[in-house]
């Protein structure tokens, strides 16, 4: 039986199901496995943490993520996503007892307060416009554990000429003003207003993808 979607003024991925996982190193240039590591890294992960995925896809990194945790300890690693394809996807290929899949919209979580060690987003936000990053990232704040780290990896302000023309292009060609909120540089003022701290850049992958460290008050 096929998932359903759950409703979202976001863009949902649902029509990319099917070839999600060999379109997205296309994306990273063949460096995917390279990046995801360095994120997995920012996380400081234990085997009884919480960790959430936010805009899992077909949950090829929350699958990476899950093998540091240890189910008999309370590890888990939950991937959600509003598009229902991209989570039966998941399930079918990457579902485990450290390893689950839910269908949600990341502007409300059915998560209860303070349930998560830490959160991780990749390439997300720049489909949802700026209302929806708004909520979301108070709903992050809210599921995130005193001390819990968020990790996003997304489109900002391009930093060469590379990453400005893939931006601007993507931007106009997919006429998605989401991304034009992204490059403005949004996600920083967006991230502290949320009520996080010692948000940080802590690199830049070609010229417009950066990764963002930030933790919530303990």
């Amino acid at each position: 039986m096929d998932l359903k979607s759950v409703p979202t003024k976001g863009r949902t991925l649902d029509y990319a199901a099917g070839i999600y996982d060999i379109f997205e190193p296309m994306l990273l240039f063949g460096r995917e496995n390279e990046i995801n590591r360095q994120l997995i890294n920012l996380l400081d992960i234990k085997d009884s943490h919480r960790i959430l995925d936010i805009g899992c896809g077909t949950g090829l990194i929350t699958k990476v993520i899950s093998t540091y945790l240890n189910p008999d300890n309370g590890g888990v690693a939950i991937g959600i996503d509003a598009a229902g394809k991209m989570i039966q996807g998941a399930r079918k290929k990457r579902e485990s007892n450290r390893c689950k899949f839910e269908v949600a919209a990341a502007e409300d979580l059915k998560f209860e307060d303070n349930s998560f060690d830490s959160v991780l987003s990749t390439l997300f936000f720049h489909h949802i416009q700026l209302d929806l990053k708004e909520k979301a990232f108070a709903e992050v704040f809210r599921v995130l554990k005193p001390g819990g780290k968020m990790v996003i990896s997304d489109m900002h302000i391009p930093t060469t000429f590379f990453g400005w023309l893939i931006s601007h292009v993507s931007r106009w060609i997919l006429f998605q003003p989401q991304i034009g909120e992204n490059i403005r540089g949004v996600l920083p003022s967006l991230i502290e207003e949320a009520g996080f701290e010692n948000l940080k850049i802590v690199c830049t992958y070609f010229g417009y993808i950066s990764v963002f460290t930030t933790i919530k008050p303990a």
